[in-house]
C-alpha cells in the first residue's frame, strides 16, 4: 500500500534534494544567512551560495549567486558586512569575500596560492576590520604554464608520521597557519608560522590577541595532542596557555574574555567522549563542563557562548539523537538538552546581541531545515521549507525503533519497511553496519536508506557496542575486541528483527557496511552463511597493513587493538583480519573502493578481492577513480548516482526483492 499520489524515492532524487547548513544568526537576532547546496548531475559537482532569512518569516532570499560553492558565511560584530569563503575566482581556489549585509557586490579580501583553508576557521575581529582565517603555507604549486604543466613533479621527501590527510591530500610540506586580513583593502598578514599546524583562530574581546589550537611540543610527530595558544594580533611569539594534551578544537573566548571554551578529549583514543572544557585566559587549570553528562560532544559542530556569558551551548549525542545542549560556565551543573527530540541538531549559532539561538535539524523524514529559538529552546520556529514540495511528492519510511539486551548492554535497533508496504508479502532484508566503530545511527534523513527501502527492501540496522551516545563504558567496549562482543550484538538484533517483524525474509538476507562496518561486513560473511549476498565498502581488511597505509593508521589501528602494535603480536592482528577468514567466505562479495582513500587505503579492498579470487569465490571488485573515503556520501554526484545502480542491481540479483 502506499500513500495516494505519492511516489517512491529514487537515486536520482539526491539531485531535488536542497541542503541547508551552517546558520549563522545576525549580531541583531533578525536575521540568519545559511549555506543552500544542490548536486549537479549535469556540472558532476555540488552547487553552494549563501542565503539570508528573516527570524519573523517570510521567504529565503539569495545574496550570493552563480554556479560556485559559497560556504561559511560570518557576520560582522557590527552587522554590517557578511564574510564568506567562495571558489568564484579563476583559480578555482577557495578565497576569502566580503559583502555589504544589506546586499550587493562581493569583494575578494584574499588571493592566495593555497586558497583558504575553511576547515581551520575564519574569525571577524571585534571592531569588524579585520579578519583572521587560515591558509597552508607552502608546498608544491602547479606551474601557470601550460607547457610545464606535464612535466615530471618533485619528488615527496618524507620525514613526519603526519604527511597526509584523508580529503585533504599530502600535508607534509603545507603547515596551516594563521592570517589576518583587512576588510578595508590590503594584504593578508601572516600570524603564525613554523614546522606545525596553527587552527581555529579566535579573538579575544578587546581585539588585541588570538587564540589558537596548534601542535608545538616536541613529541607532535608521534601523538595527536594539541594546547591551546594565544598571540597578539599584530604577531608575536605565541604564548601557551593550557596543557598539552589530548586533542583539542574550536576555542572561543568568553564575552568578558577570561576564558576560552573549548572541545576535546582526556585521552587520545577513539571511542573516548568528546568533552567541553574551559580553560582560563591566564593559564591556570582548566574545567570540564560536561563530564558528568556521560554524552560525547559532538566535534562536527563548534560550541558558542550564550549572549550573557553564562552559558556554553554545544551539539551532544545521545542515543541516537544529537540535542542541542547548554551547560553553565562556572561549572558544576550537569548540562540541559534547549533542543531534543527524535532528531539530529547539526549546526546552530548564537545572536550575541540577543541570545536567541538559530540551528538547523533533521529528521528521518525531513531533510535538513533552519529554525529559530529563545535562548532557553523556547519558541521554537521553522524558517525554511525549501524541501518542502519534495516532501509531499515522495512517500518516506518511517523507522521503527526497539531495543535489546545482550550481555548487560541495551542496544538501540531500527527498522524500515519496504515502500510501498503490503503486510501480506514477505521481503528481503538488508541489515546495515554503520562506520566507527565510534559512530552510531540517527535519526536523520538518510537518503540511501530510503532509496534501498523503495526498491523493496526492509533495513534493518543498530548501535552495538563500540557506538557513540551511549555513555563512555558502552563506546569503548569494542576496543581489542573487533569481531567479538560487536559482531554478537549485531547477530542477536538481526534475530530480535525478525522475531519482531514477521514480513521481514530470513531466507533472504544481505549485509552491507562502510569503512569499520565494511571490515565488519567483511568479518561476517567470514564467520556466518545466512546472508545472501553482501558489499563491504571502503574496508579494513587486513588490520596489521591499515597501520601502514591508513593517514590515522600509525596511532588509531594500534588504539583500536587494545594498544598493542603489530610487530609485537603479530597473531592477534591476524585473527582480527578478515582476510584471513577468505577460505570460510562463501557468500557472494562486492567490494566497493575508492582509489584515493586515504583513510582505509584501496589496498584493503585488493587484498581480500585476490584471496576471494584465488579461492574460485564469486567476488566483484569496484574500483572508483578520483573517488576518497567517504565517497557514497560526500563524492562527486555521477559517482554517487553510480554506485546507488551497482549496489541496488548487486543485491537485486540475489535477494529478488520484486518476488
Amino acid at each position: 500500500m502506499t500513500n495516494a499520489g505519492r511516489r517512491p524515492v529514487t537515486a536520482q532524487d539526491l539531485t531535488r534534494l536542497r541542503g541547508v547548513s551552517d546558520p549563522q544568526i545576525s549580531p541583531d537576532g533578525s536575521r540568519v544567512a545559511f549555506v543552500m547546496t544542490t548536486a549537479s548531475e549535469e556540472r558532476d559537482e555540488y552547487l553552494s551560495n549563501v542565503w539570508v532569512v528573516d527570524v519573523k518569516g517570510g521567504e529565503p532570499r539569495r545574496l550570493t549567486t552563480g554556479p560556485t560553492k559559497d560556504t561559511l558565511p560570518r557576520w560582522s560584530p557590527d552587522g554590517r558586512w557578511l564574510a564568506f569563503v567562495s571558489d568564484r575566482g579563476a583559480r578555482k581556489k577557495s578565497q576569502l569575500y566580503a559583502m555589504p549585509a544589506a546586499g550587493g557586490e562581493a569583494t575578494q579580501l584574499t588571493d592566495l596560492p593555497n586558497g583558504v583553508f575553511g576547515q581551520g576557521g575564519v574569525a571577524w575581529s571585534p571592531d569588524s576590520t579585520r579578519l583572521a582565517f587560515v591558509t597552508r603555507v607552502g608546498g608544491w604549486q602547479e606551474p601557470e604554464r601550460e607547457e610545464d604543466r606535464g612535466k615530471s613533479r618533485p619528488a615527496h621527501v618524507i620525514s613526519t608520521l603526519k604527511y597526509r590527510f584523508e580529503g585533504v591530500g599530502f600535508t607534509y610540506d603545507r603547515r596551516p597557519h594563521i592570517f589576518v586580513v583587512p576588510v578595508a583593502g590590503g594584504p593578508p598578514k601572516q600570524i603564525t608560522d613554523g614546522d606545525f599546524p596553527d587552527m581555529w583562530p579566535t579573538w579575544s574581546p578587546d581585539g588585541a590577541r588570538i587564540a589558537f589550537v596548534a601542535e608545538r611540543h616536541e613529541t607532535r610527530d608521534i601523538d595527536v595532542n594539541d594546547a591551546i595558544y594565544e598571540v597578539a594580533a599584530d604577531g608575536g611569539e605565541p604564548r601557551r596557555i593550557s596543557p598539552t594534551l589530548a586533542p583539542m578544537w574550536a576555542p572561543t573566548y568568553s564575552p568578558d574574555g577570561r576564558a576560552i571554551a573549548h572541545a576535546g578529549m582526556r585521552v587520545a583514543e577513539d571511542g573516548h567522549n568528546f568533552l567541553l572544557f574551559l580553560q582560563p585566559a591566564d593559564g591556570s587549570e582548566r574545567i570540564c563542563l560536561t563530564e558528568a553528562l556521560d554524552r560525547s560532544a559532538w566535534d562536527a559542530v563548534p560550541p558558542a557562548w550564550s549572549a550573557d556569558g553564562e552559558w556554553v551551548l554545544f551539539v551532544g549525542r545521545d542515543h541516537g539523537t544529537y540535542p542541542l545542549y547548554r551547560v553553565r560556565a562556572k561549572g558544576g551543573e550537569l548540562p540541559v538538552a534547549i533542543v531534543g527530540g527524535r532528531r539530529t541538531v547539526n549546526g546552530f549559532s548564537v545572536a550575541q546581541g540577543r541570545g536567541a539561538v538559530a540551528f538547523t535539524a533533521t529528521e528521518p523524514t525531513t531533510p535538513t531545515e533552519l529554525f529559530v529559538c529563545k535562548a532557553d529552546g523556547s519558541d521554537e520556529r521553522q524558517l525554511t521549507h525549501l524541501n518542502r514540495e519534495w516532501n509531499a511528492e515522495v512517500e518516506l519510511s518511517v523507522p521503527e525503533r526497539f531495543a535489546f539486551n545482550r550481555a548487560g548492554f541495551d542496544i538501540d535497533a531500527w527498522v524500515m519497511k519496504p515502500v510501498p508496504f503490503d503486510p501480506a508479502k514477505r521481503y528481503p532484508g538488508l541489515l546495515w553496519i554503520h562506520g566507527g566503530p565510534h559512530r552510531e545511527f540517527a535519526d536523520i534523513y538518510w537518503h540511501e536508506a530510503q532509496v534501498e527501502a523503495a526498491a523493496g527492501y526492509a533495513l534493518i540496522y543498530m548501535n552495538p557496542r563500540g557506538s557513540q551516545g551511549y555513555g563512555e563504558g558502552f563506546s569503548r567496549a569494542s576496543v581489542g575486541d573487533w569481531g567479538g562482543g560487536d559482531f554478537a550484538d549485531l547477530m542477536t538484533g538481526l534475530d530480535e528483527a525478525l522475531h519482531r517483524f514477521p514480513f521481514i525474509d530470513g531466507g533472504r538476507l544481505g549485509v552491507i557496511g562502510v569503512s569499520y562496518g565494511g571490515f565488519m561486513t567483511s568479518w561476517v560473511v567470514g564467520h556466518t552463511e545466512r546472508f545472501k549476498a553482501a558489499c563491504s565498502e571502503a574496508a579494513i581488511n587486513n588490520v596489521a597493513t591499515h597501520l601502514g597505509t591508513s593517514d590515522i593508521g600509525w596511532h588509531w589501528t594500534v588504539t583500536e587493538q587494545g594498544g598493542v602494535p603489530p610487530w609485537e603480536d603479530v597473531g592477534r592482528y591476524v585473527d582480527r583480519s578478515p582476510v584471513a577468514y577468505a577460505p570460510s567466505i562463501h557468500t557472494p562479495l562486492l567490494i566497493v573502493h575508492g582509489e584515493s582513500d586515504l583513510r582505509c587505503n584501496i589496498v584493503e579492498g585488493e587484498q581480500l578481492f585476490v584471496a576471494l579470487k584465488r579461492l574460485g569465490r564469486e567476488v566483484v571488485f569496484v574500483r572508483v577513480p578520483d573517488a576518497g573515503h567517504g565517497f557514497g556520501a560526500l563524492g562527486r554526484p555521477r559517482q554517487r548516482l553510480e554506485r546507488f545502480r551497482i549496489i541496488l542491481d548487486w543485491f537485486a540479483k540475489y535477494l529478488q526483492p520484486g518476488v
